[in-house]
Parts: C-alpha cells; structure tokens; sequence
C-alpha cells in the first residue's frame, strides 16, 4: 500500500515541477530583457553617482557622496529644481482640471462629441518634438503668424521664447497644449463607468448639479483620477522634450529644469556621476511625491 501511494504523491510535484519550470521559460525572455536595460542601469548609475565619473578620464575614484553634497551647493540645480516645481504646480492641476471639464462635456458618444474628442487627443499621438518645432516657428518673432498678428495690431513684437518673463510660460502652455487629452481620455472612460443609478437617485433626493458631481461622481471616479494625476505629476517632473527644443534651457537659465540639467551634465559635460546624482534626486522626488499623492488618494472598500 505505502509502494502505491508513494508514486502517487510524486505526480502532483512533479506536475507542479513541470508547470513551474513552463512559466519560467515563458517569463525569461522578459526577465532578461527588464534586467539588461532596467535594473542593471540603474544600479549602474547607483554606483557611478558614488564616483568622479567621466568618460573623458581613465580612472574613476570613488568618492562618496561628494556628488550629492556638490549639489546642495550648486545654484543651476537648486534653479532647475525651482523650474521644474513651478512647471509641475501650474501644469499639473490645469492638466486636471480641463481634462476633466473636457471629459464631463464631452463623455457622451455623439458624432460632434466624437470629432471634438480626436481634436483634442491628436497632440497626445504627436511626437512632442515635432509639436514644440511648430510651436517654436508660431512663437518666432521674426516669422511666426503672433508676431505678424501683433505688428497687424500695432503691438509690439515680443520673442517670447527670448523672454526671461514669457519664455517658462509659454513652454507651460505648450505642455497643457500636448497632455490634456490624455487626461481627457481617462477621465471619459471613468465618467461613462459611474452608473447612472446613483445620478438619478441623488437627483431624486433633490441633490444639485454641483452636488451630484462632488457626492457622486468624484468618489467613484477617484482611482482613475488618482491614475491620471500620477502620470501628470511624473511627466511634469521629467518634463525635457519641448524645453530643449524651444528654448535650450534659456533664456539665462530660467527655463531649465533638473532633466535638461541633467543632459548638459551627462551628454555635453561628460560630468556623468554628477549627473547620476541629479538623476537619483529627481527619482526620489518622483517617489516621495507619488507615496503623498496615493496616501492622499488612498482608496478603502469602507469609503
């Protein structure tokens, strides 16, 4: 009896042996992948922002955490730290709030709702550089329909992109321009999820417009609205494409933020353990901001 139950009790391991060994093959490829370019560069550059790095030397001293403490010392970090703040303050809950008035006007399916619904998510499908290449051309001062609209108008003619008092504005504007439909989206696929139930019965129970929306709407769509701040809150933090295309950082610094900081260091300076330590800053500001954001937002069944 012990002879017959023995084989028994070894075909389920093997069997989960077998299964085991199936979904380790299917997931390897992936794993290889994900540690060749994720985890080993950013232990790379863990390791590089503890040393004197530059590709231009042939050695490399360690040397702590100098890196960091340079840093505290350095005023175009703390001024691209201060830039990359003011982009995320403004971007971030604009970004929001007109995605969502977007989304609220136009969640029902419609053919006028549907075609507006494209207008305003075809700058998410477009490649941001070539979006801030048009937009540096509207901006020009010299060839660009504002400046002719200006000088039609008498106005006189500004390069705004030139401007310490419009150049971050402007690229915050173009920033809202490209991400709001994004957010729109998500905001649409979550408003037609809320069940229209609980409008009709709020409305019966005499609940306002406003109140509806601020009792009933925003508890039920505040994981996808926690997802889509989130996103904002990070894009805005990484933010470099139109920055280094419309102005470069200038004028006189006042539109650099910590990413193309970052790339002057890493790429123009060969200066790449200082800017593995900016790079390891942005990503625990990144972190501590996203930990705030879901205790904020943290979501309870008993909510």
């Amino acid at each position: 009896m012990t002879q017959l139950a023995t084989p028994l009790l070894r075909r389920p391991r093997q069997r989960r042996w077998v299964n085991t060994k199936a979904g380790i093959l299917f997931l390897l490829p992936s794993a290889i992948i994900l540690i060749v370019f994720v985890a080993y560069p950013i232990v790379q550059s863990a390791w590089m922002s503890l040393h004197n790095w530059s590709y231009l030397q042939s050695t490399q001293p360690f040397i702590g955490l100098q890196n960091y403490i340079d840093l505290g010392k350095d005023p175009r970090f703390w001024n691209a730290l201060g830039n990359t703040a003011v982009f995320s303050a403004v971007t971030v809950p604009l970004q929001i709030v007109i995605g969502m008035l977007l989304a609220i006007r136009f969640a029902r399916s419609n053919l006028l709702g549907n075609f507006f619904r494209s207008v305003y998510f075809f700058p998410v499908i477009s490649a941001f550089a070539t979006m801030a290449i048009v937009w540096k051309f509207l901006l020009s001062p010299d060839i660009g329909p504002f400046a002719a609209w200006e000088h039609a108008l008498g106005i006189p003619t500004v390069n705004i992109l030139q401007s310490t008092a419009f150049a971050l504005p402007a690229v915050i504007v173009v920033g809202l321009w490209k991400n709001v439909g994004f957010t729109m989206v998500i905001l649409i696929a979550a408003l037609q999820d809320v069940p229209e139930s609980l409008n009709e019965a709020a409305a019966l129970d005499g609940v306002g417009t406003w109140g509806r929306f601020r009792y009933v709407t925003l508890p039920a769509i505040r994981q996808p609205l926690l997802f889509a701040t989130i996103l904002a809150v990070i894009a805005s933090l990484q933010v470099f494409d139109q920055v280094y295309v419309m102005t470069g950082g200038g004028p006189l610094f006042h539109t650099e933020t910590l990413v193309t900081y970052l790339y002057q260091l890493g790429f123009q300076q060969y200066r790449s353990g200082y800017a593995a330590a900016v790079a390891w800053v942005l990503f625990i500001l990144i972190m501590i901001v996203s930990v705030v954001q879901l205790r904020i937002f943290r979501y309870r069944d008993v909510d």
